[in-house]
C-alpha cells in the first residue's frame, strides 16, 4: 500500500465486487475507516443487479488479515479510556453481523494469517475457502481479552469442546482442523487461489468450486479429540488444567502449559462467554454479549499489558493481575457480562440472525 492507496481497495470485476484489505505492512490489521469502506461497499452492491457476489481477500504474502490494530486500542485506552476502541468494536459486530446474513454470496479468501477481526470478516460469510497457508485463530487470550467479533458464536458450536480448546489455547489450525470446526467450508489450493478468484468474475462461486475446491489435507484435532472433549467438558478453568495435566497425552499437557500462561481473567471469562454462547439463539445475541465483554475488558489492566508483553516490548512476559484463576472471583466475571456503560449494541433486539 503506498501512502496515496485507501486501506480497502474497492472495486468491480465482472460479475463480483472485490474488496482488498490493503495493509500489508500491517498484516492488512483492520481500523475503523476498513469497516466503514466495507459496510459502505456491501450497502452499495446490495441492490445492485451488477453484482452477483462479493469477494473478501487480503494484499500481501503474509495472510488475509491479523486482526484488530490492537496497538492502536492499547493506545487509546493509555490515552482516553478506550472510547475509540468501544466505537470501533461497535462497528466492526455490526459489520460481522451484516456479513452473515448479506443476501448475496460472500466469498472470503482465507489465505495465510486469518486471525480475532480477519475471522469476523470471514468465517460469517457464505462462500468461506482456505488454503494450506491457512492460521485461522482467536488469540485473544494471549492479550488478556476474550474472543470477539462472533469469535464465542463459531468456536461455541464446533464439534464436541474442539470450540473450548482452541478458544483457552489461542491455537491455530490449518486448512483441514478449519473446515472440522466449522471455520470454513472449501478448500482451494494456495497455488490456484488467483486462478479461482478470477474465475468467479464471470462464474459463479458454485460453479468455479467444482472447478478449483479439492479435498483439504488431514488435520490433527480429530485424533485428539477423545482428551480434548474429556478435559474441557469441565465449566471450570481450573478443573479443565486438572484434567489436562492428569491426562496421559502429551499434547494435553501441552495445551494445559499454553493456557496456564494466559490471563487468569480472560481465561475464566472467556470460559463463561463460550457457554453462554451456546444458550443464545442469533449470531446477533452473541455479538451483543461480546461487546460487553469487550467494553468491559477496556478497564481490566491486562488488556493493555497483554499487548505490550506481545507487541510492543515484545518481552513476553506479561504480569496478570490478578496473577492467579483463584484470585478472579465471581463478581469480576460477571462484570464483563453487565450492561456496556455506554449502551448495549442492541443486535439481538433486531431478530434472529442468520448464523453460519
Amino acid at each position: 500500500m503506498s501512502e496515496t492507496e485507501p486501506p480497502v481497495l474497492v472495486r468491480e470485476d465482472g460479475r463480483v465486487g472485490r474488496l482488498l484489505l490493503n495493509r500489508p505492512h500491517a498484516l492488512n490489521s483492520l481500523n475503523v475507516e476498513m469497516i466503514r469502506r466495507i459496510a459502505e461497499a456491501l450497502d452499495a452492491w446490495e441492490h445492485d443487479p451488477g453484482v452477483a457476489a462479493v469477494v473478501l481477500g487480503g494484499a500481501g504474502e503474509r495472510g488475509l488479515c491479523a486482526g484488530a490494530d490492537i496497538r492502536a486500542i492499547h493506545d487509546d485506552v493509555r490515552r482516553g479510556g478506550g472510547a475509540d476502541s468501544a466505537r470501533f468494536w461497535a462497528e466492526e459486530y455490526r459489520l460481522n453481523a451484516r456479513i452473515a446474513r448479506y443476501p448475496k454470496p460472500y466469498v472470503a479468501l482465507m489465505d495465510g494469517v486469518v486471525m480475532g477481526g480477519g475471522v469476523g470478516l470471514s468465517a460469517h460469510g457464505g462462500v468461506r475457502v482456505v488454503t494450506e497457508r491457512a492460521k485461522v485463530a482467536m488469540p485473544e487470550t494471549t492479550i488478556g481479552f476474550v474472543p470477539d467479533v462472533g469469535g464465542t458464536w463459531l468456536l461455541s458450536r464446533a464439534p464436541g469442546e474442539l470450540g473450548t480448546h482452541l478458544a483457552l489455547t489461542a491455537g491455530a489450525v490449518g486448512a483441514g482442523d478449519a473446515l472440522l470446526c466449522g471455520l470454513a467450508d472449501h478448500f482451494v489450493p494456495a497455488g490456484r487461489l488467483d486462478s479461482f478468484a478470477a474465475a468467479l468474475a464471470e462464474a459463479a462461486p458454485a460453479q468455479a468450486l467444482e472447478e478449483f475446491a479439492e479435498p483439504a489435507p488431514e488435520g490433527t484435532l480429530a485424533r485428539h479429540r477423545t482428551w480434548i472433549d474429556d478435559c474441557y467438558g469441565a465449566d471450570d478453568v481450573a478443573e479443565i488444567l486438572h484434567r489436562l495435566r492428569s491426562s496421559g497425552s502429551t499434547a494435553a499437557k501441552e495445551a494445559a502449559v499454553a493456557i496456564e500462561g494466559k490471563s487468569p481473567t480472560s481465561l475464566k471469562v472467556t470460559l463463561a462467554a463460550l457457554r453462554r454462547a451456546r444458550g443464545l439463539s442469533s449470531l446477533e445475541e452473541v455479538l451483543d454479549q461480546e461487546y460487553r465483554t469487550s467494553v468491559a475488558a477496556l478497564s481490566s489492566p491486562d488488556l493493555t499489558e497483554g499487548v505490550r508483553a506481545q507487541i510492543i516490548d515484545k518481552d513476553r512476559r506479561p504480569r496478570w493481575s490478578p496473577g492467579t484463576l483463584d484470585e478472579v472471583g465471581e463478581a469480576e466475571v460477571a462484570r464483563h457480562f453487565a450492561a456496556a456503560p455506554g449502551g448495549d449494541l442492541g443486535l439481538g433486539a433486531a431478530g434472529p440472525g442468520v448464523g453460519t
